[in-house]
């Protein structure tokens, strides 16, 4: 999940190369009784920990289709793979489940890196992969606009930009300063920085890279107070959201403000950072419920997860869920003689909106839209919406 963008292009290059010879027939994955998907995720590497939410959500959506009789009277089977975050380890399982599984689609498949590089693969050979996680513009790039890939992860240079240009002006900052990890990730932030300091008439004040896996943020934190900033944009994930909020609490720097990108705004960064993630505010996608949610949908997923898995769900299985229903909703609209021709139509005109969706979204040039965003803040150790989806 380290790839450039350079190396993810290269590599599915490649992998575009192989798949030559890996065009099965358009009933691939299809029976009479049964409709075969498949998805890789992280089940032995660094992100392994978090791979249950999205493994057990996409199994609840599709058990009670399953029970409820399936699509068009077919039953729907996953085949899991490991491609522990390592793009070569996931090639290897993609070519699996073309090959040996001759899978329909690829379903909430995880990682940037990974799902780069076999792109080219499941494209060639004409597979649908729908709601892969991770960089959504690198994929559609990939892909080369090919019809067979439906994103629904919120592009991170589009998000920061949107936030960017609503809140500098509403509270007044004068210089904003970006903390940003090197490689892809981070280039897709400074993506989204760039055109809405061009938009305002402003220049970064001050700018700071961090390589994944630091923990230690106290130079880049002492760069941006050393610059007099009063915004920082914190293009971070889980723990290095975390590490930037303990350095400012620990400096008693209580005139900046801190702004998160969309991966930092989650329930696990409020429940790890504690009382040093207290006033942080963050770019939010989509909706988050407790378990004292009052809404009807989320409590009945809620439950169900729990009865299930003896577990609490996260917001990364509630939106899992969520991708795996818009899936098998468009499985539902291209009828009963499915081709990937005909799913892709169905896709396209099929609009979704549940519990974890700001608006209805609908596919556009195959990637969920609109993209609202909001903005939240950690109010007594839960996020708390501040400015309402725009």
């Amino acid at each position: 999940m380290s790839m450039n963008r350079r190396q993810m292009l290269a590599t599915s290059a490649a992998a575009l190369a192989l798949g030559g010879s890996l065009r099965p027939a358009r009933a691939a994955g299809v029976s009479a009784d049964a409709i075969t998907i498949g998805t890789h995720i992280d089940l032995s590497g660094p992100a392994a920990a978090g791979m249950p939410m999205l493994r057990n959500a996409t199994e609840l959506a599709l058990a009670q289709a399953n029970a409820a009789g399936g699509i068009h009277g077919r039953q729907i089977r996953l085949i899991v793979e490991d491609n522990a975050s390592a793009p070569q380890q996931a090639v290897r399982a993609v070519q699996k489940l073309i090959r040996s599984d001759e899978v329909f689609a690829i379903l909430n498949a995880f990682g940037s890196g990974t799902n780069a590089a076999t792109m080219g693969l499941a494209m060639e050979s004409d597979t649908i992969v729908f709601a892969p996680w991770g960089a959504s513009a690198v994929f559609h790039q990939v892909a080369q606009g090919n019809s067979r890939l439906f994103t629904t992860v919120q592009n991170y240079n589009t998000t920061t930009q949107r936030a960017l240009e609503h809140v500098v002006p509403l509270w007044g900052s004068q210089r904003v300063g970006v903390i940003h990890q090197e490689g892809p990730f981070g280039d897709l932030i400074r993506a989204g920085v760039a055109p809405a300091m061009a938009t305002l008439g402003m220049s970064v004040a001050e700018e700071a890279a961090y390589r994944p896996g630091e923990i230690d943020f106290s130079s880049q934190v002492a760069r941006m107070r050393a610059a007099n900033v009063d915004l920082i944009l914190a293009g971070t994930i889980i723990r290095e959201t975390v590490g930037v909020m303990a350095e400012v609490k620990k400096l008693g720097w209580d005139s900046v403000k801190v702004l998160t990108a969309i991966p930092g705004r989650g329930t696990v960064v409020a429940r790890l950072g504690g009382a040093d993630v207290e006033g942080l505010y963050g770019i939010g996608g989509w909706n988050l419920h407790g378990a004292d949610t009052q809404n009807p949908e989320a409590q009945a997923f809620i439950a169900a997860f729990e009865a299930a898995y003896g577990m609490a769900p996260d917001e990364n299985a509630a939106n899992a869920y969520s991708y795996t229903n818009w899936f098998l909703d468009s499985l539902r609209a291209a009828g009963p003689d499915l081709t990937s021709d005909s799913f892709v139509e169905a896709a396209r005109a099929t609009g979704h909106s549940d519990f974890t969706t700001y608006s209805e979204q609908r596919f556009e040039a195959n990637h969920a839209m609109p993209e609202l965003v909001s903005i939240d803040r950690i109010d007594g150790g839960r996020w708390v919406q501040q400015i309402a989806p725009f």
